[in-house]
Parts: structure tokens; sequence; C-alpha cells
């Protein structure tokens, strides 16, 4: 469904990716980890064609185009909630989800409508005359994601969709993710630098440093490894509770030499 294979990308003159690589299948839910100015958000803006491919090649749904325009890609079946999830302070919840629709060709595509939308998320239906910037953190996050289905898509890339939120709030907009992914067959890229829920939700998981995969595998293999328990999952090695406890911490990471 979508595959990156040796990707570069960057702002300007400003190179932020090297080489990277992954693929997400159809009905997948994917994890890209690493801490914040690792790389993960110029990954998702540069599948979603709004920053430009540098060298390597993106796959989406079988074609490689470099020059396919954002709005291309949406209408392929990629939808993006963004960092800060954008909405439209000043529309409504009803209008910034109808602003999105984008009604089915044929019968064998999915319906994503504003009821069936609000149906997923009650806390919308309860204030869906309200203006964006009268809801929660969470609740415009809600919007967000759900703004993103009213486009019919077969994948949707978060990005830090738990920046900003309440633990509680981000397990039930993790739960609801869960459920597209199981029930509804929609694929996910779930960018994230809280690592522990990347891997709870996601079956396979890739690790960004300084632009570059440093460790990939299945959201299980990567909990159980002494690196990732160490230096993402805040579990230190012999008894130290993390390394953020050491003062003078040197980088070991056997990947980065």
């Amino acid at each position: 469904m979508l595959q990156l294979h040796a990707v570069e990308s960057g702002y300007g003159m400003g190179q932020v990716l090297f080489g990277v690589s992954l693929s997400i299948a159809p009905g997948a839910c994917v994890s890209l980890m690493g801490r914040n100015g690792m790389g993960k958000t110029t990954t998702v803006r540069t599948i979603m064609g709004q920053l430009p491919l540098i060298g390597g090649q993106i796959h989406r749904f079988g074609e490689d185009r470099p020059d396919i325009m954002p709005f291309e890609i949406a209408r392929a079946g990629i939808g993006l909630v963004p960092e800060g999830r954008q909405i439209f302070s000043n529309l409504t919840v009803a209008e910034n989800l109808q602003t999105f629709f984008r009604p089915p060709q044929n019968k064998s595509q999915s319906h994503w409508h504003f009821e069936r939308v609000l149906t997923l998320f009650p806390r919308l239906a309860e204030r869906v005359d309200h203006s964006g910037n009268h809801l929660s953190g969470g609740e415009q996050q809600m919007m967000a994601i759900g703004r993103a289905l009213m486009s019919r898509p077969k994948m949707i890339l978060l990005d830090e969709p738990s920046m900003g939120l309440a633990p509680q709030l981000v397990e039930e907009i993790f739960e609801i993710v869960k459920d597209l992914n199981q029930k509804e067959g929609v694929s996910f890229l779930l960018a994230e630098q809280n690592t522990n829920i990347a891997l709870k939700y996601a079956t396979y998981g890739y690790i960004l440093e300084n632009g570059r995969v440093v460790m990939d595998g299945t959201a299980e293999d990567l909990k159980n490894n002494e690196d990732v328990k160490e230096f993402y999952l805040g579990v230190g090695a012999e008894g130290r509770a993390s390394f953020r406890d050491v003062k003078h911490y040197r980088r070991r990471k056997r990947w980065l030499g």
C-alpha cells in the first residue's frame, strides 16, 4: 500500500531525511518513533507531497509519481491528521467535518458521512455547533481524525497524536484508532514520540534517529529489545531506573557506532 525506499527530503537547503525506507501493508498499523526533531514530521509531510523528494522513491498504492500533488494523494486514499491538529478554529464542528466530505464514487468504497463520524465520536455530537476554538485538545484531535475520515481514506497518517493530551484522553484516542484499524480496515502510520503508547497499539515499528531508520521490527520484538527499553521506554539496565538519571550520559547506542 505504501512503500518508502531510500527517501531523502528536507527543508530548503537543509536535508533532514537520509535514506529512509519503510512499508505499510493494507490493514496494518505501523508506528514511526523517535524523539522530537528526528524526522517524523518530515517523513509524514514528504509522503503527503508537502515537501520535495530529494532522493529515493515513494510508492503509494503501487504508483511511483515524484511529481504528484498533495490533493491527488488525498484523493488516492491517504488522509492526514497533522501535528497540532490544524483545525479551522473559527468554524463549527459540523463545518470542519463537512469541509472534507468526499462522496463515494461507487458502492465498493467506504462511505464516511457526517452522522457516522458523530456516532464514532459522541463528544463531538454533543458539541456539533461549537466552534473549534471552544473544544478541548482531545476533542480537537477527535475532530481532526473525523475530518480525515470524511475524505474516505484507505490509510491515515497521524502526526504526534498524543501531543499535549492527558493520558486518559491519549488512551481514548488510540482505542478509536485501534477500532478503525481492526474493524474498518483503515491502515495507520503513527508518527509518535511516546514509544510506550506507539508500541502498545501498533503491530510494527520503525525508530528514527537523525533522519535515519536505525531499528525496526514487530512491536513485541521492539518492546523486548534491551536498547529500546533503556533509550526509549525508560527502563534502565543493571537496575538503573533510566539513562536520564546519569549526569554525564554518553550515548552508547550500538546502531550509532
